[in-house]
C-alpha cells in the first residue's frame, strides 16, 4: 500500500486527462462484488476480478511513477475497449435468457411425454415374462416328477443291495468266529461295521435292528473267544512259555483292532504282566539283588527280556501296538514302585556315593529309552506321560550349555548372556529316577558338608598362601576361591538338576545362600585390612620439612592391593550370584521359581564392596589430614608476598599421586568402581579442606592471595585425579568433574570474599551474598573470623546481612546488580589482577 502522497500524485494526473474520476473510481471500487462469485467458478488471474480489489492500488501499479504518465491515453483506451466488450457480453446474456423460460417448459414436456411411453414399454414386457414362467413351470413338471421317481429307486435298489449283502456278511462272520478264521474275519467284520453305518436311520424296522443285534452278538463272542485263546497261550499261572508266535493269535490281533478298544488293552495288559512276572520273582525285595548296588541287573535282564520278545514275538502283534515300548514302560513303572519301597524299608542303609551310582545307573537306563523309543505309549491308556517344562517364549535366548561349557564359561566370567531353558529331549526322563527324589536329602546334607569344608579350606589357604601379589599389568586380581566356589555351585545345581526339578532344588539353594553369606563374611570382610584408631599425624614442622619420598598413608602396597583384590571379588560374586540365580529359576520347576531368590546375598556382595571403596578412602582421607592440619596452623598474616605452592599442597599432591595410581591399576577390570572411589574421596576431602580452611584465621590480604593459589591448585589436581600417574590421559567423569568443580569453587569464592574489603558494609554484603549461593549467616560468620574483624563489627555486618537476606528476587538481583558495578578500592583490584596473572603464569 503506497502512502497518501503518492497516491496524491497518481491520481493528479488522471484527473486532468479524465475529468470523470471519482465517477470511474466508485466503478473500480464497485467491480469486485459483483465478480466475487462469479470468480468461484471462472477463476481469473486478472486483478480486476480479484474479490479483495483496490482501485488505488491497481492504478498505482499502472503508473508506479510521474514519468508513465505519458502513457496514460494508451491505459484509458485500453480500459474503454475493455468497457466496450463487458457490455457487449452482458448485453447477449441478457438477450439470451429471455427465452429460457418457454424453452425450459417444453423441454419438461417433451420429458413426461418420454416417460408415460416407457412406462407403458415396461409394462408390456412384465407381462410377458409373468407369461414365460409360467409356460416354463407346466413344461418342468413332468420332468421332476420323473427325476424324484429315478432318485428313490436308486436308493432303494442300494438299500436292498446293502440289505443283502449285510444278511450274507452276519452269516458268514457267525461262521467264521465258531472255525476261528480270524484272518478272513479281519477284512469281513470292517466291511459288515461299514455296511450296517448306512441302517442307522432305519433301526426301527425288526429286520435290521435284528441284524444289528446278531452282528453286536458276534462281535461280543469274538472279544471273549480271542481272550480265551491269549489266556490259553499265555496262562496267568505257571513259567513255560509256547515256542513261537501263533498265527491264529497274529490274526486274532487284527480282528482286536477293529472290536472295542478294551479288548486290545486287555490283551496288552495280560501279555506284558505274565512277560513280566519272572522279573517280579527274581527281584523281590528280600533278594539281594534287589539292593541299590545290583541296579544294573534290573536293566540288564529286561535289555534282554526286550530281544527276546523281538525274536519270539515280534511279527505276531501289529507294529502300531508299540508292544516293545510298552514292555519297557511297565518295567519302569514296576521298577519305580519297587525301588520306592525297598528304600522306603533300608533308608538308613542309603549312603551318598550308592544313592548317585544307582541315580547314574538309572538315568543311563532312561537314556538308552530315549534312543530305542519314541515315548508314544506314554499318553496311551492309563500311562501318562512325565510333566516336562514348557517351552520358553523368549526369543532371545540361547540354548543350554553343557555342564563342562558352563564350568568353563565360569571361570572366563562369560555367563552374562540369559541362557534359553531347554526342555527335556527324553520323554523317559524321571520315569524310574522319580523314585530317589526323597531320599535326596543325604545328597543336600552331603553338599551342605563338603561346602562347609570348601569355605574352610578357602580360609585356611588364605592364611597360609597370604594376600595375591600386587597386579598393576592386568587389572585387579580375583581371588582364585571364588572361581572354585561357583564351579562347585555349578556341578552342584547341574547335578541336582538331573535328579530333581523340585523341593531338593529349593533346599540346594538354601544351602548355596548359606554358603555365599560365609564366604563373603570369612573371605572378603574378614581379611580386609583393619584400620587403626591411632593419629599418626604429622607436626607442623615436620611437615614443612617432608620430603618426596616420605610414607604418610596408613596402609601399605600390600594392603591396597589386597583390598582392591576384595573389591573385585565381590563385583565377580555379586554378577555371578545374579546369574546363579537365573540359572536355578530356570531348572526348577515353574511353580517353584518364586522361592528362589538370592536377592540377599547379592546385597552382601554390594555391602563388601562399599565398604572397600570406603577403607580406600579413609585411608587417602587419613594421609591427607596431617597436611590439611598444618594448613590450619600456618600464621597466614604473617606471609608477605605470594610464592609457589605451600608445602601442605605439596604434600597432598605427593599422597594422591602414591596411592591413586595402585589403586587405579588394581580396579582397571571394575573401572565404574574406581570411579565410585574418586566421587567418594572428593565428596570427603572438599567439604574437610573447606572446614580447615575456616580454622585458617586470621588472613591477610596475602595470605588470602597464597591461599587462593593454593586452592586453584589443589583444584587443578583433583580434576586430574582419575588419571593422575598414568601415561593414558582420559578424561574425567563428567559425574565426578562437577562435583569437583562445585565444591572448590566454593572454596575459592570464600577466599575472594575475604580478600574483599570490608567497607563500604552494603558493598562486601552484597558481593558475599553475589559469590556464595547459601547466604548462610554462620558462614558469613566464619569469613568474618578470618578477616579477623571484632565481635563488635560482626555483630552490625550479621545484621546487615540478616536485613538483605528476605528482599524479593528482583530486588536481590537488582541490589547484586548495584554491588557489582560499585567500584572497589584500587588496592584490592591491582592485588586481585597480579594474583590471577600469577595462576595463569603457572598453568
Amino acid at each position: 500500500m503506497r502512502d497518501s502522497a503518492n497516491i496524491k500524485i497518481s491520481w493528479s494526473p488522471l484527473a486532468l486527462v479524465f475529468p470523470e474520476s471519482d465517477k470511474w473510481l466508485q466503478v473500480l471500487a464497485a467491480l469486485p462484488l459483483g465478480i466475487s462469485n462469479m470468480y468461484l467458478v471462472f477463476p481469473s488471474q486478472d486483478p480486476l476480478d480479484r474479490a479483495d480489489f483496490n482501485a488505488v492500488e491497481y492504478i498505482n501499479t499502472l503508473f508506479p511513477t510521474e514519468q508513465s504518465l505519458a502513457n496514460i491515453d494508451e491505459v484509458v483506451n485500453k480500459i474503454r475497449l475493455k468497457i466496450r466488450r463487458l457490455d457487449d457480453n452482458i448485453r447477449t446474456v441478457v438477450r439470451g435468457q429471455t427465452n429460457v423460460g418457454q424453452d425450459g417448459r417444453q423441454a419438461l414436456e417433451e420429458a413426461q411425454k418420454a416417460i408415460q411411453q416407457l412406462f407403458g414399454k415396461i409394462k408390456d414386457i412384465k407381462d410377458k415374462a409373468e407369461k414365460s414362467e409360467q409356460m416354463v413351470k407346466e413344461i418342468t413338471r413332468d420332468i421332476k416328477q420323473l427325476d424324484h421317481a429315478k432318485r428313490h429307486l436308486t436308493t432303494s435298489i442300494t438299500t436292498l443291495n446293502h440289505l443283502h449283502m449285510l444278511a450274507g456278511g452276519v452269516d458268514s462272520l457267525e461262521a467264521m468266529t465258531r472255525r476261528r478264521q480270524y484272518g478272513e474275519v479281519a477284512n469281513l467284520l470292517q466291511g459288515v461295521m461299514n455296511v450296517l453305518e448306512h441302517f442307522q436311520k432305519y433301526m426301527g424296522i425288526p429286520q435290521i435292528r435284528q441284524l444289528s443285534e446278531r452282528v453286536k452278538a458276534a462281535q461280543t463272542e469274538l472279544g471273549q473267544q480271542i481272550l480265551a485263546d491269549f489266556e490259553e497261550a499265555f496262562p496267568s499261572q505257571g513259567t513255560k512259555r509256547p515256542g513261537g508266535p501263533s498265527n491264529v493269535l497274529r490274526d486274532a490281533c487284527l480282528v482286536a483292532n477293529i472290536l472295542d478298544p478294551r479288548i486290545k488293552q486287555e490283551i496288552i495288559k495280560k501279555f506284558i504282566k505274565q512277560h513280566l512276572s519272572e522279573y517280579l520273582v527274581l527281584f523281590q525285595e528280600n533278594q539281594d539283588v534287589a539292593w541299590l548296588d545290583k541296579i544294573d541287573r534290573r536293566y540288564a535282564w529286561v535289555k534282554r527280556q526286550l530281544v527276546d520278545y523281538e525274536e519270539k514275538y515280534g511279527r505276531m502283534f501289529p507294529r502300531e501296538w508299540y508292544m516293545t515300548e510298552r514292555i519297557a514302560v511297565e518295567f519302569c513303572h514296576v521298577t519305580r514302585a519297587e525301588l520306592a519301597k525297598i528304600m522306603r524299608a533300608r533308608a538308613k542303609e542309603i549312603e551318598v556315593k550308592l544313592l548317585l551310582f544307582a541315580i547314574q545307573r538309572t538315568t543311563n537306563f532312561e537314556g538308552f529309552l530315549a534312543k530305542r523309543f519314541s515315548g508314544c505309549t506314554l499318553t496311551d491308556g492309563t500311562l501318562k506321560k512325565l510333566e516336562s517344562p514348557p517351552p520358553s517364549t523368549n526369543p532371545f535366548l540361547e540354548d543350554e550349555p553343557t555342564p563342562e561349557m558352563e564350568e568353563l564359561a565360569i571361570e572366563k566370567g562369560e555367563l552374562d548372556q540369559p541362557k534359553k531353558p531347554k526342555a527335556p529331549d527324553n520323554p523317559f526322563h524321571g520315569i524310574v529316577s522319580k523314585c530317589f527324589e526323597p531320599h535326596l536329602y543325604v545328597y543336600i546334607e552331603s553338599q551342605d558338608k563338603n561346602l562347609g569344608e570348601l569355605i574352610d579350606r578357602f580360609v585356611a589357604d588364605f592364611k597360609t598362601q597370604g594376600p595375591p601379589k600386587p597386579n598393576t599389568d592386568e587389572g585387579g586380581t580375583v581371588l582364585p576361591s571364588c572361581a572354585d566356589l561357583f564351579v562347585y555351585y555349578k556341578k552342584c545345581m547341574v547335578q541336582c538338576s538331573q535328579l530333581s526339578t523340585g523341593e531338593p532344588m529349593i533346599a540346594l539353594t538354601t544351602i548355596f545362600q548359606k554358603y555365599l553369606r560365609e564366604y563373603a563374611w570369612k573371605i572378603l570382610s574378614g581379611n580386609l585390612p583393619k584400620t587403626t584408631t591411632s593419629s599418626g599425624g604429622l607436626t607442623i614442622s615436620s611437615l614443612l620439612k617432608e620430603k618426596e619420598g616420605s610414607e604418610v598413608a596408613k596402609f601399605t602396597l600390600e594392603e591396597l592391593s589386597l583390598i582392591c583384590s576384595i573389591l573385585s571379588t565381590a563385583e565377580y560374586c555379586l554378577a555371578t550370584t545374579q546369574q546363579l540365580e537365573e540359572k536355578l529359576k530356570e531348572k526348577v520347576d515353574v511353580s517353584l521359581t518364586e522361592r528362589i531368590n538370592l536377592t540377599g546375598e547379592m546385597d552382601t556382595f554390594s555391602t563388601v564392596i562399599s565398604s572397600s571403596i570406603q577403607l580406600l578412602v579413609q585411608d587417602l582421607d587419613a594421609a591427607c589430614d596431617p597436611a590439611l592440619t598444618a594448613m590450619s596452623k600456618m600464621q597466614w598474616q604473617n606471609v608477605e608476598h605470594v610464592g609457589d605452592q605451600s608445602p601442605y599442597v605439596t604434600s597432598v599432591i605427593l599422597h594422591i599421586k602414591q596411592n591413586v595410581p595402585i589403586i587405579r591399576d588394581n580396579l582397571a577390570s571394575t573401572r565404574k568402581y574406581f570411579t565410585q572411589f574418586c566421587i567418594k574421596f572428593a565428596n570427603s576431602f572438599i567439604p574437610k579442606f573447606i572446614t580447615h580452611l575456616f580454622k585458617c584465621k586470621p588472613i591477610s590480604m596475602v595470605g588470602a592471595e597464597q591461599l587462593l593459589l593454593d586452592t586453584h591448585s589443589l583444584k587443578m589436581v583433583l580434576l586430574d585425579l582419575p588419571s593422575i600417574g598414568s601415561q593414558v590421559v582420559r578424561k574425567a567423569p563428567a559425574s565426578y568433574t562437577k562435583i569437583v568443580v562445585k565444591g572448590m569453587t566454593r572454596a575459592e569464592m570464600i577466599l575472594k570474599v575475604v580478600m574483599a574489603p570490608h567497607e563500604p558494609l552494603v558493598v562486601f554484603v552484597d558481593n558475599y551474598i553475589k559469590l556464595l549461593t547459601d547466604c548462610n549467616p554462620e558462614t558469613f560468620q566464619k569469613i568474618l573470623d578470618m578477616k579477623g574483624l571484632k565481635r563488635s563489627e560482626q555483630s552490625s555486618m550479621l545484621e546487615l546481612l540478616r536485613q538483605r537476606l528476605p528482599t524479593p528476587p528482583s530486588g536481590a538481583e537488582g541490589s547484586s546488580s548495584l554491588s557489582l558495578m560499585a567500584p572497589t578500592p584500587e588496592q584490592e583490584s591491582s592485588r586481585i589482577r597480579k594474583l590471577e596473572k600469577l595462576i595463569k603464569k603457572r598453568l
